[in-house]
């Protein structure tokens, strides 16, 4: 059995070194003027030329939420983190779940049913693999605050 209560910093790091992978391979890209990720499906000129931005800012702006990302999570299992509000930052958690969800949502259904974006069947347990980090992180923090919040 699982004891729920229990606080569990690794989540946390596991998390942040995903946002920091994440910022690295986007400002990769960012580099060379790209869209897309090192290791996911190639996105055509077509498509690169009909963005709403042009490429390098937009992965700049990804690079920078890849960091911001990091920091949050960091933040969740360190002092400092402890003194922002609990129910502000569970509402950025919230926030942030939607946005992780919402990309690794869509590497799953490719990965696994194919939507024709180009994610692989690995790209899908990678995605499965963040949500549940991701919901543990937000977990293993509830579960950190809940005695301070009552």
């Amino acid at each position: 059995m699982v004891d729920s209560d229990r606080r569990r910093s690794w989540p946390a790091y596991a998390v942040a070194v995903l946002f920091l992978g994440y910022a690295a391979g986007k400002a990769a890209f960012a580099l060379q003027s790209r869209l897309g990720f090192p290791g996911g499906p190639p996105v055509s000129a077509a498509e690169a030329g009909g963005y709403f931005m042009d490429a390098a800012t937009a992965q700049w702006f990804a690079t920078a939420s890849g960091v911001l990302g990091a920091c949050v999570a960091v933040a969740t299992v360190t002092a400092l983190g402890r003194r922002v509000p609990r129910t502000l930052m569970l509402l950025v958690l919230a926030g942030m779940l939607l946005a992780v969800g919402g990309g690794a949502g869509i590497m799953i259904l490719d990965g696994f049913v194919g939507m024709g974006v180009g994610w692989q069947w690995y790209h899908g347990v990678l995605g499965l693999l963040v949500i549940g980090l991701f919901l543990e992180m937000i977990r293993s923090y509830a579960a950190a605050t809940r005695h301070v919040a009552a």
